[in-house]
């Protein structure tokens, strides 16, 4: 990846006086990324101004997000939050407030221009090898940034490597792996879901290029992969952190909280389900696995 990018002088403080950070003509920082091809899609799918646009549109945009994210996080007034995977920025669109700085970390430059137009600090860096010290966040993000990502657990440590002490860690909207783990009949569904989308579920059908961009960057997000309760308690736990997880089905909000998992977004899950024989109401079925984790206060 060719980063177009102008020496300055000035940096964050948050920046590490380890890594070589350059800042652009149009405010975004820069950190050394290595290429692979799971980045390369990343940067091309969220670069897209008009892809982008429509994912911002359309993505995590809900009432329901929103509450669910403030019924677990509380207010992020005056605090400073890194969004891991930030995209064209629509945690902070769809949450609000006041930060005292919300930090956007993404691939791809032109969905860093989009968040940078609604208050984000833009930083283009890989997730896997960040640019900044140690334990100065109060709130660090990772929304629906994990799958895709090629070393989750690698992503997941330097994540947590920022939170200060007392901090919250957030995670939310990969695919658990368990609730994706399709067989038989469903399997073959899944293989030939494209041609079924674009001749019976036209609502869900978009042009194909974007489609095929869009499933390159879903590394993790494919029958028996994805997250699972052991990936946040082996990798944060070590590491001093309180670890919550909360499944859902992407459709609850507040209630996240007493254990409600919401009923599912659309049929054809339940559907997959059903026919690789996993009971669609046990908490392993929900879609998605929130992980909540606070970092205990250093004595």
């Amino acid at each position: 990846m060719v980063l177009s990018a102008v020496s300055s002088s000035t940096k964050l403080p948050f920046f590490s006086a380890h890594t070589a950070i350059t800042q652009n003509s149009d405010g975004i920082w820069a950190a050394p990324i290595q290429t692979s091809p799971a980045i390369e899609a990343n940067s091309v799918y969220f670069g897209h101004p008009e892809w982008a646009k429509g994912y911002f549109d359309a993505c995590h945009r809900d009432p329901v997000f929103r509450e669910r994210w403030l019924s677990v996080m509380g207010s992020w007034d005056d605090k400073v939050v890194v969004d891991i995977g930030c995209g064209p920025g629509n945690l902070y669109a769809s949450i609000g407030g006041s930060p005292r700085t919300i930090i956007g970390v993404d691939v791809a430059e032109g969905g860093l221009k989009m968040s940078a137009q609604i208050g984000y600090t833009p930083v283009q860096a890989d997730a896997h090898n960040l640019p900044f010290v140690s334990e100065f966040a109060d709130i660090v993000a990772l929304n629906a940034t994990l799958h895709h990502c090629e070393d989750m657990p690698t992503v997941l440590a330097e994540a947590a490597r920022l939170v200060k002490p007392g901090g919250l860690l957030i995670v939310d909207h990969d695919p658990q792996r368990s609730a994706w783990n399709y067989q038989g009949l469903a399997l073959m569904f899944y293989k030939m879901r494209l041609p079924i989308y674009r001749f019976f579920l036209r609502s869900l059908h978009i042009d194909s290029e974007e489609r095929l961009t869009a499933l390159k960057t879903e590394i993790h997000h494919r029958p028996g992969d994805g997250v699972t309760a052991e990936l946040f308690t082996q990798t944060l736990q070590p590491k001093g952190f309180q670890v919550h997880l909360f499944p859902h089905n992407q459709t609850v909000g507040a209630d996240i909280l007493k254990g409600v998992q919401g009923k599912f977004p659309h049929w054809r899950y339940r559907l997959g389900q059903r026919l690789s024989g996993i009971d669609s109401l046990s908490p392993e079925a929900a879609l998605s696995l929130m992980c909540v984790a606070q970092k205990s206060q250093q004595d």
